[in-house]
């Protein structure tokens, strides 16, 4: 079972808004916290989002505040990225993520702490 699907990405122009949906294996859900990372063209993949469902706190990069939502559904094994008011320096490929163990709150921006993650999907913003 694939681990990670992210789903919902697209062509948007400027001042539009995309919904993007992770669904995850109940393995990879397991854990408390999941997170959006994407990169751009020529870019490091960079924190957007995160989300800790177990003490309901969510924790965004400085460039997503308050334009971006993360939420998950339990139930449905999805997390969520309502994107609005989407800006041409979003455009980039989107990325979820889950640890394989949990984080400390501190390391919910490093990439590098999370071990599962989908294949993407390509978020466009035009100008």
């Amino acid at each position: 079972q694939v681990p990670l699907v992210e789903s919902g990405g697209g062509l948007v122009q400027a001042g539009g808004s995309l919904r993007l949906s992770c669904a995850a294996s109940a393995r990879t859900f397991s854990n408390s916290v999941m997170g959006w990372f994407r990169r751009a063209r020529g870019k490091e993949r960079e924190f957007v989002a995160a989300i800790n469902w177990r003490v309901g706190t969510t924790f965004y990069a400085d460039s997503g505040k308050g334009r971006f939502t993360i939420s998950r559904d339990n139930l449905k094994n999805t997390v969520y990225l309502q994107m609005n008011s989407l800006k041409a320096a979003d455009t980039g490929v989107y990325f979820c993520a889950g640890p394989s163990l949990e984080l400390d709150t501190t390391d919910y921006e490093r990439p590098e702490k999370y071990y599962y993650w989908g294949q993407g999907t390509q978020v466009i913003v035009s100008s």
